[in-house]
């Protein structure tokens, strides 16, 4: 999770007194804070079709949109290996209904990104109905190169599902340029967002779609509510009948509205750099102390991960960075390092000499 800036935290603060007073609150209230969300986010990543941005709750819920409107046909779902959970569980259950699901192998070793885009390239075929993954791996933070899937995916009719959590925010996304058929974002990573709220895109195949839930404000005229009990049968426009219940959050939408503010100040791109020139040096010295790491080309500024040496425990370097309060993740043999623009060589420095302690320098 990221921390929580001041200005988004009061953000959520005011959301809650609103509802000290509720008559004051009136209809257009519950549209205007999620249009605004809308511009902003479409702003982060080049979307120029605002009204393909809704909020949801979780990448889970985001996904299942998209499962309850896959097509007819079956075929092959192709993942790849070590995916958050939330972008693996609603592919697997779908063997049920006859797709079959190819889970791509990451290759031996640290460096591995070039293989394994390969790998997925290869595993694109005449049968495939969909691609899901991240634009970086999870755990390690390697870079796939979705442009290059989208070419192919086209030549072969096959979707394109992102889940955009560990990248979205920090890493320049463009949706003109990568031309996703889904886009699903939690909010609490890197668009610097508090919980249980996030942001999908979906594209023009499921216009026509069936939303996973059935509620009022995603009927068309829902905004007329002396007419509700006048019950519509038709969805909100395209990608709008995909929205959660309640998307009008009061609390947290403002909040994701302040955090992503202050991102495109940052500028995703700003981001990396700054990431990139805090860390390089780190990476190189990591590398003489035995911690070995992907190659840039093949690996995002903002989150990569770092090798264990054979000879170390991931319990002994737990407790090294534990010591010196610096905060990293452990994924099987990795150490996940996910600097960011609050991190600074003072920081850089705790991480070495934790690093030069797990290997007994």
């Amino acid at each position: 999770m990221s921390p929580l800036m001041k200005k988004v935290e009061n953000a959520g603060k005011r959301g809650l007194v609103k509802k000290r007073k509720p008559y004051k609150i009136s209809g257009k209230d519950f549209f205007h804070d999620t249009e605004t969300l809308r511009l902003l986010y479409s702003k982060l990543i080049n979307n120029h079709e605002p009204d393909r941005i809704v909020v949801i709750p979780s990448v889970s819920f985001g996904m299942a949109n998209v499962v309850n409107n896959l097509p007819k046909k079956k075929g092959k779902i192709i993942v790849v290996e070590g995916q958050f959970p939330s972008n693996i569980y609603p592919w697997t259950s779908l063997r049920d209904r006859g797709y079959d699901v190819e889970i791509v192998t990451a290759p031996e070793g640290i460096r591995k990104g070039e293989e394994w885009n390969d790998k997925i390239q290869e595993a694109i075929t005449n049968e495939t109905v969909l691609l899901a993954l991240g634009h970086v791996h999870w755990a390690d933070g390697t870079l796939f190169d979705l442009k290059r899937f989208r070419e192919k995916l086209d030549r072969v009719d096959g979707l394109l599902i992102i889940d955009g959590t560990q990248s979205v925010g920090a890493l320049p996304f463009d949706i003109q340029e990568i031309n996703p058929d889904a886009l699903i974002c939690a909010g609490y990573k890197w668009l610097m967002g508090p919980y249980s709220i996030g942001l999908a895109y979906y594209g023009e195949r499921f216009d026509d779609g069936r939303p996973v839930e059935e509620n009022w404000i995603n009927r068309e005229n829902s905004d007329d509510f002396s007419r509700l009990v006048n019950y519509e049968e038709n969805y909100r426009k395209g990608a709008l009948r995909y929205e959660v219940g309640e998307h009008s959050n009061f609390i947290l939408v403002p909040m994701m509205i302040e955090a992503i503010k202050q991102v495109l100040k940052w500028t995703p791109a700003g981001i990396q750099e700054y990431c990139d020139q805090l860390m390089a040096p780190a990476i190189s010295q990591a590398a003489e102390l035995g911690f070995e790491s992907e190659e840039r080309p093949f690996r995002s500024a903002h989150l990569f991960g770092l090798q264990l040496p054979p000879s170390t425990t991931p319990e002994e370097a737990m407790k090294a960075f534990k010591q010196r309060k610096v905060s990293v993740s452990l994924r099987g043999e990795t150490i996940r390092v996910a600097p960011h623009v609050y991190n600074d060589e003072i920081d850089v420095r705790k991480f070495l000499r934790s690093l030069s302690q797990i290997a007994g320098i």
